[in-house]
């Protein structure tokens, strides 16, 4: 019998290049940004490594003592331009019913601004049980561990160390700055190409696999 179908954990999802391909949206926003501030950024730079927070992309571009007032004008700007443009990752709607349809939760946890990931959430039909951003890497494990989730789903080598942080299973997709040799040495458990192939992963994974991961790790 499938794992989930028994025991219906909560599965936790990042959202940048996991569940959302926020890089046209994203893009824009750091043009508009530029041209706001007065100061370059180069968007098609900044949009090859999503993942970690805000700040440390800014700090490419701007004084330390600038940074927190431009990441607040950023997330002011950003509902304005990176929401419309942002597209769903392929088989990013199906994985979160696979987890509801098994009778599990689906959860997000991003280093995105909260209110402005749960704008895309919503604009993408995209409906998970719980979004708690403001998270990254090791950080995530708080929200994993607070919700019980079994598995975390990301495509960064930081989502990889807080689902490890967090003592859930590390499910990455290759679907972002991260390769799957990068993802593997990371320490993940599972690596797939994309969530297309979450679906089936899930349906097939078993309690005496999940049993072995955490021999392993002992």
């Amino acid at each position: 019998m499938a794992f989930l179908t028994r025991t219906a954990p909560t599965v936790g999802f990042d959202l940048d290049m996991t569940l959302i391909d926020s890089r046209p949206g994203i893009h824009a926003c750091y043009v508009a940004l530029s041209e706001r501030t007065g100061t370059y950024v180069d968007a098609d730079l900044a949009v090859t490594r999503l993942g970690p927070p805000l700040a440390e992309e800014l700090a490419h571009w701007f004084p330390a003592e600038e940074i927190p007032a431009v990441a607040d004008l950023y997330r002011e700007m950003y509902p304005s331009y990176a929401i419309g443009p942002t597209l769903a990752m392929p088989g990013a709607r199906e994985a979160v019913a696979a987890v509801r349809g098994a009778g599990g939760r689906a959860l997000v946890v991003t280093a995105k601004f909260e209110p402005n990931a749960k704008l895309h959430l919503a604009h993408l039909g995209i409906e998970p049980d719980a979004v708690v951003g403001d998270l990254w890497a090791e950080q995530k494990a708080v929200a994993l561990r607070e919700h019980g989730a079994r598995v975390y789903v990301g495509d960064h080598v930081g989502d990889v160390r807080g689902a490890r942080a967090a003592g859930a299973l590390s499910v990455a997709v290759a679907s972002g700055p991260c390769d799957a040799g990068e993802l593997r040495a990371a320490g993940a458990d599972v690596v797939l190409a994309g969530l297309a192939e979450f679906p089936d992963w899930l349906a097939g994974y078993e309690d005496g696999e999940a049993d072995g991961v955490a021999a392993a790790r002992a």
